[in-house]
């Protein structure tokens, strides 16, 4: 999956990414993380209209985040909703007890099993630092692990954003925890700084089961959305 859903991703992935994988996509401030997700998911998608996807925001409002991939040239696919935190909530507000966040969105992710069946192939969530910032961090790489296989059981290729340096629990919380060795596939985005520019690159770390490029890959702007380029030499 996803292997032509930008420009110039096929130079850099050989072969399919099976289907019903994890993948992280990691990335500093501004590095493109949010833009890259939507728009993989997104434009598989539109090539793909008897599928059904979701992209949950927990770091913003849905109309937020549309604005925002609309500024990158990038559309909203017919075939995928979007809903944030204050949706999700409000589907549980009559409950007594209100269930954590990992409840909640397992609860819609089961509903729209139910409604979409084989349809519903595709998940996202921005971000998995959001999600911490909701929980509480005992016990939480067993909680984390959950989750993941809360996506594996619903038999879905999901894409999981979490924003680095920090890249696990929100400061404060001593012990550090690194979510890659629970996922399939490691997507690293960043930025080269030059004197005249900022060059921003996507990097496969790991893809289980692909034939993929390790090197840095320049990613571009353009009125269509974001596009791959080629690698970097340094």
């Amino acid at each position: 999956m996803f292997r032509d859903s930008l420009e110039g991703l096929d130079n850099v992935i050989d072969s399919e990414i099976p289907p019903e994988s994890i993948i992280l996509i990691a990335g500093s401030p501004g590095s493109l993380k949010s833009g890259l997700t939507f728009n993989m998911i997104s434009n598989h998608l539109k090539s793909h209209p008897d599928e059904f996807g979701i992209y949950i925001t927990l770091e913003e409002t849905t109309e937020s985040h549309l604005k925002n991939m609309q500024s990158l040239g990038i559309e909203l696919a017919d075939n995928l909703l979007i809903s944030d935190y204050t949706d999700i909530r409000e589907r549980f507000e009559e409950k007594e007890k209100p269930p954590n966040i990992i409840q909640m969105i397992n609860a819609v992710l089961e509903f729209f099993k139910h409604e979409k069946g084989e349809k519903f192939t595709v998940f996202a969530m921005d971000s998995l630092n959001a999600m911490y910032s909701l929980m509480d961090v005992e016990n939480l790489r067993i909680k984390i692990f959950h989750f993941f296989k809360i996506l594996r059981e619903k038999e879905l290729t999901s894409i999981v954003i979490v924003e680095i340096p920090q890249f696990t629990v929100r400061p404060g919380f001593g012990k550090k925890f690194n979510e890659g060795f629970l996922v399939d596939g490691l997507i690293r985005t960043g930025e080269i700084e030059s004197q005249q520019d900022v060059m921003l690159y996507m990097q496969i770390k790991k893809m289980r089961a692909t034939r993929h490029s390790r090197k840095r890959h320049l990613m571009e702007i353009g009125e269509k959305g974001i596009s791959i380029l080629g690698p970097i030499f340094t």
